[in-house]
């Protein structure tokens, strides 16, 4: 599981940022988060293949946000895309794309599956053989969704040096990666933390846009091997960071440690600020785990 970032900014594309857009890749699974405008050129420069995407999830419809979106869809058309694409979002999305799809003369020549989920509690929303997709509850001036990405449990892992030493066949594999024993011809029995190792430890990735700090987030996020969240301003403004709904790069550290994740991955950075180490410094005062987001960085979960 590894997330590539595609823009870290709010309010404009000052300082060579882009507007928020991410995509995290779970094995061979793409999935979109965001899609402010400029996405198109963003998943082009860093050689992201969009055409993968069957899931997009968007959180809210400010324009940083999901102005890009509209791009994306058409030019699917132009690459004649068949498959079915599902989108995520809070409500309005769909008559957002459909309106603005009338008004340019746009037809879809694939099925777009609107899923409107509520902004205001933690559901699963989607769920494939390898993740399944939660809903964070966000506070911000808009019905705002974060998204909890979660690995699905997976079997053990058998072991081929005793395949070869107990000569398994095949069709026994699967039930000894679930679990089971095995009985041999002479009577004995193998128990499966023999045969078997553990798999890898269940990874997590929870993305939160624009927020206030709230207890919400910090409930659903426990634990997470990697939480994203929005740090629009420093301290030097709190009352603006209050007034907007967003939250500084202290509060982003405090939701972090509260919900005690693993790492802490800031963005959603004002154009006021021309660098993000202010952002670190009062960051990591709070919670050490605590990275600046950068454009086109690719972070492991």
């Amino acid at each position: 599981m590894q997330v590539t970032i595609l823009g870290t900014g709010s309010g404009g594309p000052f300082h060579g940022r882009n507007y928020t857009a991410q995509v995290l890749q779970v094995e061979q699974h793409y999935f979109l988060v965001d899609c402010g405008e400029g996405t198109q050129h963003q998943l082009y420069h860093r050689r992201v293949p969009y055409s993968r995407f069957q899931q997009i999830f968007i959180s809210h419809l400010h324009g940083d946000h999901v102005f890009g979106l509209i791009g994306l869809l058409t030019s699917y058309c132009l690459t004649q895309r068949t498959q079915k694409l599902e989108i995520f979002s809070p409500p309005g999305l769909e008559e957002l794309i459909g309106h603005t799809a009338r008004l340019s003369g746009v037809i879809f020549p694939f099925q777009i599956e609107f899923h409107e989920v509520d902004p205001d509690c933690s559901t699963l929303v989607f769920e494939n053989k390898l993740v399944e997709v939660h809903t964070i509850p966000l506070h911000h001036r808009t019905p705002c969704s974060g998204w909890l990405f979660r690995e699905k449990p997976r079997p053990r892992n058998i072991r081929k040096d005793k395949i070869a030493e107990y000569d398994i066949p095949v069709s026994l594999i699967p039930g000894i990666k679930a679990g089971a024993e095995l009985s041999l011809p002479d009577g004995r029995i193998i128990s499966n933390d023999e045969l078997t190792l553990p798999p890898k430890p269940l990874r997590a990735y929870a993305f939160c846009s624009d927020t206030a700090p709230s207890e919400a987030v910090a409930e659903v996020v426990q634990g997470v091997d990697l939480l994203y969240h929005e740090a629009t301003f420093t301290d030097s403004h709190q009352e603006e960071a209050r007034l907007s709904f967003h939250s500084t790069a202290t509060q982003a550290a405090a939701i972090a440690r509260q919900a005690n994740v693993k790492k802490l991955l800031l963005g959603h950075f004002s154009g006021r600020y021309s660098d993000t180490d202010q952002h670190l410094i009062e960051a990591r005062a709070v919670f050490s785990e605590s990275y600046a987001a950068e454009e086109g960085g690719v972070y492991g979960v």
